[in-house]
Parts: structure tokens; C-alpha cells; sequence
């Protein structure tokens, strides 16, 4: 079994912005594996369930917003009584390009609030992660845009090109999870770091 968390923040408001490119991937696995999801008061979040290769996926878009992400992963961790290992988290980074996408188990937070929220609820760093390129506003200054601060950039939708690079990367995970399900992490790795 695989718990997959997909980081944003809810309402509308949110929906395209940069920060919620945990939301689109796992909307994207959802529709992949037909599974529908439905908000879960319990677990402070939607869920959806469903079966890929045999193997159980669960996905939770937390409801908390993004500060408050543990909350929901660690009741739906407890209530599926699996452990940190089992758990994937997919969330925006700053330190990637869009269309980069990088898979690593463990490790810091990267003064990510949403991976903060995680490991203060769970109580370990070491869970599965899939960070989303997302860019960072100093890169796009040196390209001559106006400076931005980062949590406006964050909360602002990609332009299409770059939401495009995004998708892309999407894919490239779509063909590696079956590797991810069945432990073969170097693999899935190995194929999508070196895209």
C-alpha cells in the first residue's frame, strides 16, 4: 500500500496556483487509476482509493491548508496503520526548474511549511518524497522580471509554457510509479533524474 499526499491549499482561489502542484499530480494519478475522491471530514482532507498493478494507492489532498498538512496525514496514517515509509508526499520546489522532478526518501524540509506540518505530526523525516520544479522568482529576475517576493510567486499561476513543462514532468512520474509500488526506488530514480 501507498499513501500519496498531494500538498496545495484548498478553495478555488488556489487552484492553479504553484504552490498546489501536489493537488494536480494527485488529480492526475485519481483520473489514472479511477478513483474518485470525496471529502473525508476525519481525515481533514479528500481521499480517494483505488488499485494500480495490484497494488493499493490511497491519495489525500488536505483540507488544512498548507501549514497545517500534518494534521491530515497523521490521522490517515494512523487510521490506515501504516508507517512513513509507506507514505509519498508530492510537493512544489523552489530549487528545481519547471519540469524537473526528483524522487528522494528523507531529508530536511527545505523551509517547506507543508513538510514541516508532516514530520512534526509524524515524527520522522523519513518518508518518500516527489518534488515538483516549480522554479524561483530569483531566476526569473535575472531574466529581466520584475523581483518577486517568494510567497507571491508561490501563489500565482504558472504561465502556460511553464505549466506545460510541469505536466510533462507529470507524466515522466506516471511511468515510473509502478516501480515506486513495488520498492524498486532506484529504478524509478534512475529514470527520472536522468530525464
Amino acid at each position: 500500500m501507498l499513501l500519496i499526499i498531494g500538498l496545495g491549499n484548498p478553495t478555488d482561489q488556489h487552484k492553479n496556483d504553484r504552490h498546489n502542484a501536489g493537488f494536480w499530480l494527485c488529480d492526475l494519478i485519481a483520473q489514472n487509476i479511477q478513483a474518485t475522491f470525496k471529502v473525508e471530514q476525519k481525515f481533514k482532507g479528500e481521499v480517494a482509493k483505488g488499485k494500480l498493478q495490484g497494488h493499493d494507492i490511497w491519495l489525500l489532498k488536505p483540507s488544512t491548508y498548507m501549514n497545517l498538512s500534518g494534521e491530515s496525514v497523521g490521522q490517515l496514517m494512523r487510521f490506515l496503520q501504516i508507517k512513513p515509509t509507506q507514505l509519498l508526499v508530492v510537493h512544489d520546489e523552489l530549487d528545481l526548474a519547471p519540469g524537473v522532478i526528483r524522487l528522494k526518501m528523507g531529508g530536511g524540509t527545505g523551509g517547506h511549511n507543508g513538510l514541516k506540518s508532516i514530520q512534526s505530526h509524524i515524527g520522522t523525516p523519513d518518508y518518500l518524497r516527489l518534488r515538483v520544479g516549480i522554479g524561483h522568482p530569483r531566476d526569473f529576475v535575472e531574466k529581466g522580471s520584475p523581483h518577486q517576493e517568494v510567497a507571491s510567486y508561490v501563489l500565482k499561476r504558472p504561465p502556460k509554457p511553464e505549466m506545460e513543462l510541469i505536466e510533462d514532468c507529470f507524466y515522466q512520474f506516471m511511468r515510473v510509479l509502478p516501480d515506486v509500488l513495488n520498492d524498486d526506488l532506484p529504478k524509478a530514480m534512475k529514470e527520472l533524474h536522468t530525464l
